[in-house]
């Protein structure tokens, strides 16, 4: 890939909890990522929107709500009905395992929860991109 990878960040619902993205968002700067931030509260549709008009390669969610089993099922719709389907749809929070499960079966690309490290999420993103929109 030539261009640099465009990660779009996102805090759908009405969780107000936003400093563990930031500290995301300043790593994948680091790690060389062009990051599109959206902030709080963002609806389904909105950060979709986004993610067409920015022409990203990962959308990533922040979920510490409870809301994973609605909001991620529901951006996955919205990606496919606009076609993007080669657009890694991932995030983390707090989410029980068996929710992680459910939600990969159903195409969501992994998720992460507390103390997953910065390196191990960068390493994903990258070798998912690498191999999927090359």
């Amino acid at each position: 890939m030539d261009r640099r990878i465009r990660i779009l960040l996102a805090k759908p619902g009405l969780d107000g909890h936003d400093r563990g993205i930031k500290v995301l968002a300043s790593a994948f700067r680091d790690a060389g990522m062009e990051v599109i931030y959206l902030g709080l509260r963002q609806t389904p549709e909105m950060i979709v929107s986004a993610a067409l008009q920015e022409d990203v390669d990962v959308i990533a969610l922040s979920i510490l709500s409870g809301a994973h089993m609605t909001i991620f099922p529901k951006v996955m719709e919205l990606m496919k009905k606009e076609g993007l389907d080669d657009v890694l749809l991932t995030g983390g929070g707090i989410i029980p395992e068996k929710d992680m499960e459910t939600l990969k079966k159903q195409g969501m690309g992994r998720l992460f929860g507390p103390g997953a490290s910065l390196k191990e999420i960068i390493s994903y993103i990258e070798t998912w991109v690498k191999e999927n929109r090359s």
